[in-house]
């Protein structure tokens, strides 16, 4: 995957409508080759709004040609109504000038919100489609990511595709339509004085292009210096970044840190505006300079060809209103790339496969009359980027109602497999079952009525407390929440605070300790009361009172289904009805506690070492 955290800074200086002189972002051909874009795909997200699209681009069409009658009116003022002192003339006129001026204004205002209104329903259907996408995604595709990429590229990179939409397409409609129409209307009014413009147009446009570049050059430096300070403010000003500042003592070298980046942007801003007045002097001559040509040869005699005065004014009119379309039509083979490029990034992530889905033909499987055997049939499973199996060669079954301990070093495959069971993965060979039944054969969301898992990772949401609970179940009644808190031995915790279970529990549950974040996690599983239950190391941030308590509550919650436990302190699996011990990847031991430790094998080194680590402690 690739990083796009320049796309939330932008990539120009102006709008093509502006003559910004842009050139080709070298990032945005890069992503056009590696994930090439067809103009089809993009046209076939306009498809059900193609009537509104046409009605926008009529309506483009009349304003610009519309807005084309207002020289003419001014010469009809100039040459025959004022000369002649015709009232009725000069009134009709002057309100057909305010007249224009009014249509074009509602023909802008309709266009805006025609386009507006599907630009913002495109970008709704691209966002819900990537989000529904990434969500189907195993957790591999997450590891596997960069933080805030996928943020990223929901955000910056659809939002941007908002001016694509309602600025880059629609500019390149009226900019198209207005050249084309003040060409030819210059053309009718004095083909002698359209020449001379067309041939001094282009070393002006040069000269506003080459500073535009300079402009840009600045401005490229300014964003990234942008980004650097946000990323700054971000890392420091957060939760996670002030408390390791404050521990680390960090955050002096932090200040001085961002006081440099911004001390950078202020020569960075400074060059930026005095390029930015460059641009508008060089535009300025160029609006100033060329139709004080025009008057000069509209006054020789070899050149003028009986022009009028209000034929003049017009012409120079039209001529003014020309320069920027005209600079928006040169840039457009920058815009369609940059938008391309945004396509190209949303695609891509359209485009991943999906390696954990719901089968074609799903079993209809009801979850209430799950009796919970679990079982791993040969099963081999490799990460994409592992150098070695993560498992091999596994086979293991857990009858229903049972409790299956996973112990071993760390590294040895415990994770993996009971991630195996909640789906998270498909093995790389064998199967897993439950009640008989491939877990691919499944709905996932059958699946995860059937399945619970309490990680070692507890994750809340920045909501209340009740909120975090209900999220495991949206229909579940209070007093069915307040049950599962109790089970969890976590709801003296919740009524103690302002606010019971209406408490916020803060950016990542920091208002929470670990055990009691832990507790939350564990009523939160309880409150779904699934038939097979896993404990990826449930207990690991508690403390040893806290722990027993939960155990308590552990024992009782584990009744009549199935349980798989992980832990890397033994005293707590030494009652599971077997014991499975692995060892990079393989099953060496299975047994009980007692017939484990009677073995004198793996397991028995394992338990040694901790009474060891245990007895090191107390003393």
């Amino acid at each position: 995957m690739v990083a796009i955290s320049e796309m939330a800074h932008g990539r120009g200086s102006g709008s093509p409508r502006g003559g910004s002189g842009r050139t080709v972002d070298p990032a945005d051909r890069a992503q056009l080759e590696r994930a090439p874009v067809s103009l089809r795909r993009v046209t076939a997200l306009f498809r059900p709004y193609r009537w509104q699209v046409a009605t926008v681009v009529a309506l483009i069409v009349a304003s610009s040609t519309v807005a084309l009658a207002t020289p003419f009116l001014v010469r009809l003022v100039i040459d025959e109504a004022l000369p002649r002192q015709d009232v009725r003339l000069l009134v009709w006129a002057v309100a057909a000038m305010v007249a224009v001026t009014g249509v074009t204004a509602v023909l802008g205002v309709l266009q805006t919100w025609l386009s507006t209104t599907v630009g913002q329903r495109v970008m709704h259907g691209l966002r819900t489609a990537v989000f529904t996408h990434l969500q189907r995604q195993s957790l591999g595709f997450f590891t596997r990511t960069r933080g805030g990429e996928v943020q990223s590229r929901l955000t910056h990179d659809i939002g941007g595709m908002q001016s694509v939409v309602t600025s880059t397409a629609t500019s390149l409609a009226s900019n198209a339509t207005t050249v084309v129409g003040t060409v030819a209307a210059m053309v009718a009014l004095s083909w002698r004085l359209s020449l001379l413009s067309l041939i001094v147009l282009p070393p002006a446009i040069a000269l506003t292009r080459k500073v535009a570049r300079m402009r840009r050059a600045v401005t490229a430096q300014r964003q990234r210096h942008l980004a650097d300070l946000h990323g700054q403010v971000e890392e420091g000003l957060s939760v996670s970044g002030v408390l390791l500042g404050k521990t680390l003592g960090a955050g002096p070298a932090t200040s001085r840190r961002f006081a440099a980046t911004s001390e950078d942007l202020v020569g960075l801003e400074v060059r930026s505006q005095l390029a930015g007045r460059w641009r508008m002097a060089s535009m300025s001559v160029v609006f100033a300079g060329i139709p004080a040509l025009i008057y000069l040869f509209a006054g020789l005699p070899a050149t003028s060809g009986g022009m009028t005065i209000g034929t003049l004014v017009a012409f120079t009119t039209l001529q003014a209103t020309l320069f920027r379309p005209l600079m928006g039509l040169l840039d457009v083979g920058v815009s369609v790339t940059s938008s391309m490029a945004l396509f190209s990034r949303v695609f891509e992530y359209l485009d991943l496969p999906v390696e954990v889905d719901d089968p074609a033909e799903p079993v209809e499987l009801d979850p209430a009359s799950v009796r919970g055997e679990v079982r791993w049939e040969h099963v081999d499973f490799s990460y994409p980027d592992g150098a070695r199996p993560a498992l091999t060669g596994v086979d293991v079954t857990v009858p229903a109602g049972t409790t299956l301990a996973l112990v071993g070093q760390t590294g040895s495959g415990k994770s993996t497999m009971a991630s195996l069971v909640a789906r998270l993965a498909d093995p790389t060979a064998g199967r897993v079952t439950i009640d008989g039944v491939d877990l691919r054969d499944l709905r996932l969301a059958t699946l995860a009525q059937v399945v619970g898992v309490v990680s070692q990772e507890t994750y809340l949401l920045h909501a209340t407390v009740r909120e975090n609970l209900r999220h495991a179940r949206p229909d579940a009644t209070d007093a069915e929440i307040e049950a599962a808190a109790r089970r969890a031995q976590v709801h003296d915790v919740i009524a103690a605070l302002p606010d019971g279970y209406d408490t916020v529990v803060g950016a990542r549950g920091h208002r929470f300790s670990g055990g009691e974040k832990q507790r939350l996690a564990i009523a939160r599983t309880l409150l779904r009361d699934p038939r097979v239950l896993v404990l990826d190391e449930a207990t690991s941030a508690l403390d040893t009172a806290t722990e027993r308590a939960v155990q308590t509550a552990l024992d009782e919650a584990r009744r009549g289904r199935t349980t798989i436990t992980i832990a890397h302190r033994l005293s707590t699996v030494r009652h599971a009805d077997r014991i499975a011990v692995l060892d990079a990847g393989r099953l060496v031991e299975s047994g009980t506690h007692a017939e484990l430790v009677a073995r004198g094998g793996r397991y028995a080194e394992l338990v040694a070492a901790g009474d060891a680590a245990e007895d090191l402690l107390a003393a």
